[in-house]
């Protein structure tokens, strides 16, 4: 008897020490089968989205669909803003700015604003890019963004985005997604002819240079020279009145012509292009549109993050500040004390654990898979230079709006300390006297052509955002 006592004050012991430890779980344990359901269900809506807006000018496209769907319409500087007003600001179609006036004085409250970038690593054209060589016609191409070349290579390709033709005409070109419709490739060497590309550095085995799209080989007999080529030119001139001298005035892209899918026998994965970062850029979008929210809110889905946010359309523009300066002015608000009372989420990706590779990551630092979204202090590299650096008391103050709403969350750093390199747009946003810290959705394969992310993990940020805004 006196043994069995002993062994349950030591069990009661043990219980009491054990909420002392913390422990990230995996966020199928703790759910319920209808939040399961809410979680795989959305993720069919996000497949949806990443499949149909492989650019960001057909992301801002559809985010001002669905805005004007609910009731959003378009602001123009200088409008007159009124409590409960629901507004979408465009900017040069590769980017845009939802914002809900809230019931609480802006000086007290400030505004909560989410970030994310719906640009993404992909293969762009040059200016002039059409040539002929060996039997086929190419486009000459400049990768954007942190890609492995050698990824790139034999995987069948769409065509997307915008040419100006000479009288100005935009034409929209889209080609490749369907499954009538033909794709583009860029070719990789055969094995047997490949000993000294295999020798050399995995950066060399594919040069910029020889990211070369196929786009025909049929020749136009009737041609005096360069016949495969102006058979080419006569097929886009017939069908869109281009000509050559179009492609300096255009932005044309060549992206994975792949459809995003679920990944394992039990569906929890997703593997698609532009998890990077469309997988918060949605949920982000989703939660304005939906939070009941007292708080002045705002949701700015921006281009250029994978470049630097550079540019009339990164987040460096002058344009987001101005447009919270904008707000201020129309509520008879002071923008430097809203500013001030304001706090960010960057939302924006992160590295998953991959038990591939650990050598690069510090396990207790970093997301695990289906752990939730996952909170970065800071990014940065070695010793967290170009890092924003989220204080304390921001940490602490969204942990609490999790905490509240039940909201499963991890945090990790990117990678080892003198292995990670990384950034985002925080430290921008936080240069404007905005406490920003980073959260996003961890990713397996960060900026291949398919990445893949956990059903749980998008559906987590999405609570992340409805919470934050609500």
């Amino acid at each position: 008897m006196l043994e069995n006592k002993v062994n349950a004050n030591s069990n009661k012991t043990e219980n009491k020490y054990e909420n002392l430890n913390y422990t990230k779980y995996n966020y199928y344990e703790k759910s319920t089968k209808e939040e399961n359901k809410k979680a795989f269900d959305f993720a069919e809506k996000y497949k949806d989205f990443i499949n149909e807006c492989k650019t960001e000018r057909e992301c801002c496209e559809k985010a001002v669909e669905e805005a004007k769907s609910k009731g959003y319409k378009e602001y123009h500087f200088g409008d007159k803003l009124e409590k409960g007003d629901k507004r979408y600001l465009v900017n040069r179609d590769k980017g845009v700015v939802l914002f809900k006036i809230g019931q609480k004085p802006l000086e007290q409250s400030g505004i909560r604003i989410i970030v994310s970038h719906i640009d993404a690593p992909r293969i762009d054209i040059k200016q002039m890019p059409m040539y002929e060589n060996g039997g086929f016609c190419y486009l000459k191409t400049h990768y954007y963004g942190g890609i492995k070349k050698y990824q790139w290579t034999t995987l069948p390709l769409s065509l997307h985005g915008v040419v100006f033709l000479k009288d100005g005409t935009k034409v929209n070109i889209k080609v490749g997604e369907r499954d009538d419709e033909p794709i583009f490739y860029i070719s990789d060497l055969l094995p047997h002819l490949s000993q000294i590309q295999m020798s050399g550095k995995a950066n060399d085995i594919i040069t910029g240079e020889q990211l070369n799209v196929v786009i025909g080989s049929m020749p136009l007999n009737d041609a005096k020279k360069d016949k495969i080529k102006t058979n080419i030119l006569k097929i886009l001139n017939d069908k869109y009145g281009i000509i050559e001298e179009d492609f300096t005035s255009a932005e044309l892209s060549v992206v994975p012509a792949y459809k995003a899918k679920d990944i394992g026998f039990d569906r929890s994965l997703i593997g698609g292009y532009g998890h990077d970062d469309r997988s918060c850029a949605y949920p982000s979008m989703q939660a304005i549109l939906n939070a009941e929210n007292e708080n002045t809110v705002m949701c700015i889905l921006v281009d250029k993050e994978e470049i630097g946010s550079e540019g009339s359309t990164g987040i460096k523009n002058k344009l987001y500040e101005d447009i919270i300066d904008e707000i201020c002015l129309a509520m008879k608000c002071n923008s430097r004390l809203v500013r001030g009372k304001s706090i960010c989420i960057s939302a924006d990706v992160t590295a998953c654990y991959d038990p591939n590779f650990p050598n690069v990551f510090e396990k207790r630092n970093s997301a695990i898979i289906s752990c939730g979204a996952c909170m970065n202090k800071f990014t940065g590299s070695f010793g967290k230079s170009g890092a924003s650096d989220a204080s304390a008391e921001t940490v602490s103050y969204i942990r609490k709006i999790f905490d509240k709403n039940n909201v499963v969350w991890q945090t990790s750093e990117l990678g080892m300390v003198d292995i990670g390199v990384g950034g985002t747009v925080a430290k921008f946003i936080a240069q404007l006297n905005i406490d920003t810290v980073d959260i996003g959705v961890p990713v397996i394969s960060m900026h291949s052509p398919y990445e893949i992310i956990s059903k749980a993990d998008l559906y987590s940020m999405y609570k992340v955002c409805l919470s934050f805004f609500e």
